[in-house]
């Protein structure tokens, strides 16, 4: 293998996106247990600030489907106050 010729390099980038696509595709709970991992090491205390801000960065803010979190659930549209009564 020469790593010293583009086309290696290019062949190896697109190898690594698409297994990165496949796991995704084929394994999305492992791949949000990592993420959930990783995310939990870089928030540690001990940690360099960059890390930690990193780490805020990649949290998960909002992973709550339609309907879970009191609006979008109904047919109607939502109030201020929860789910609308129809």
């Amino acid at each position: 293998m020469n790593f010293h010729d583009p086309q290696t390099w290019v062949v190896l980038a697109l190898v690594l996106a698409s297994a990165v696509y496949a796991l995704v595709q084929l394994a999305p709970n492992q791949v949000k247990r990592g993420e959930r991992a990783m995310v939990l090491w870089l928030l540690k205390p001990a940690r360099a600030p960059r890390l930690q801000a990193l780490g805020r960065k990649l949290a998960p803010r909002h992973r709550a489907g339609v309907g879970a979190a009191g609006c979008g659930g109904c047919a109607s549209s939502c109030e201020s106050d929860g789910p609308a009564q129809t």
